[in-house]
């Protein structure tokens, strides 16, 4: 496929929406361009959307009460067989329990959804507003939008910024380099779009086109991977930042596309150098508990320390998500099935194993925006918040 060439998809009723791959003049940018980085992007702990909270949320019980779920494993993942999000989205008591559930399992699972896209965008956003979220977020524009996505719900003939297109067709064309059997697959894991200076709260994903065998996401709990650190090891992480950022989807652009650098669903994400600096250790706003942050391809160099030092850390956090299986779930998909996830406290990953075959794998992801990633020196691990909680009850 050229880069020229115009790819779009149409769709019946109640079946995969109408897409578009690489097709010049669907994606309507009316915003100046932003050159460089984000003015904010150094500046961790400034900003409208740096908002420490303290003001940690329990659930009111309801949805558990009114769907049957099932734990998938110990540390992470939850499945709910029967729920449809859809009932879910008119009472805003059992959405908010949703969003805490998700922040505390990590990721919840749901199996044939009837979401539409629009539907699903109320979701992604309702979750961090009923959660706290800064008014400045929003839903995220990816910087790689102008590349394809999914028409809007009209006859404009334009996609939808605010929803990202996960497709394989779209990946070969852009990343085909990344995606061969003999590369190490662990490289792939991250949390969404951490080279924005205001990151992503929570995401939803749909598979409307899913392969007959592989595709399948696996994701790990960064609560669990702080816990398997010495408490002396934790206390040294927490006194730094690193910085995360992603030239590669510069890269991939060129000639194809230009990506897109205004407003990305909060004011301080701007800009088509796309880097930022975080706390290594983040405090999950929701729950209260501290994660890992610093995990992943986004995730570049620590500050203060030489590029050895930098790189053992690195390597060493990375080599121990990959060893701990412990703390991952593995998510087979049907087509229509859902995933939600908290980007603050989870790391997640494809699995590429069929892209050698005749297989395409179509999904759409909407990813709300939180608040600045930052780290509350009181707050605790998941194991002490809960031991204690056990103690008082």
């Amino acid at each position: 496929m050229s880069p020229t060439s115009i790819e779009t998809t149409k769709a019946p009723k109640n079946d995969a929406p109408k897409y578009s791959i690489l097709q010049k003049n669907t994606f309507k940018n009316t915003t100046k361009k932003n050159n460089g980085s984000s003015p904010y992007a150094e500046k961790y702990k400034e900003g409208p959307s740096y908002q420490p909270s303290t003001l940690y949320l329990e659930p009111s019980g309801d949805l558990d009460r009114e769907y049957e779920f099932d734990e998938i494993t110990p540390q992470i993942g939850r499945e709910y067989p029967t729920a449809k999000i859809s009932d879910i989205l008119k009472d805003k008591k059992k959405l908010q329990d949703l969003a805490i559930t998700v922040s505390r399992r990590g990721v919840v699972f749901f199996r044939n959804q009837d979401i539409t896209v629009e539907e699903q965008k109320i979701l992604a956003d309702e979750l961090g507003k009923l959660t706290h979220k800064p008014k400045t977020s929003g839903l995220h524009i990816h910087p790689t939008a102008p590349a394809g996505g999914f028409f809007k719900d009209d006859d404009s003939e334009e996609t939808d910024p605010e929803v990202s297109i996960i497709s394989s067709k779209l990946s070969k064309e852009l990343y085909i380099k990344n995606f061969t059997r003999g590369k190490r697959s662990g490289e792939g894991w991250h949390s969404d779009i951490t080279f924005e200076p205001v990151t992503s709260d929570y995401a939803v994903l749909k598979i409307v086109e899913s392969t007959p065998t592989g595709g399948d996401t696996l994701w790990a709990s960064g609560y669990a991977l702080y816990e398997k650190l010495t408490p002396t090891f934790r206390s040294y992480l927490e006194t730094l930042t690193g910085v995360y950022s992603q030239p590669g989807f510069k890269k991939a652009s060129e000639g194809k596309f230009e990506i897109y650098s205004g407003v990305r669903g909060a004011p301080e994400n701007v800009g088509d150098e796309l880097t930022a600096v975080h706390p290594l250790v983040r405090t999950n706003p929701v729950t209260g508990w501290k994660s890992i942050f610093s995990i992943g391809h986004h995730f570049t160099s620590i500050n203060g320390l030489s590029d050895s030092e930098s790189a053992l850390i690195k390597d060493y956090l990375s080599e121990l998500l990959y060893g701990s299986h412990d703390i991952q779930v593995r998510f087979r998909w049907n087509k229509n099935d859902v995933a939600i996830w908290d980007n603050r406290s989870v790391y997640h990953t494809a699995t590429n194993d069929y892209f050698n075959d005749a297989f395409e794998r179509t999904g759409v992801r909407t990813v709300g925006i939180g608040e600045r990633p930052y780290l509350d020196a009181n707050s605790s691990s998941r194991d002490e918040a809960l031991n204690e909680y056990q103690n008082l009850t």
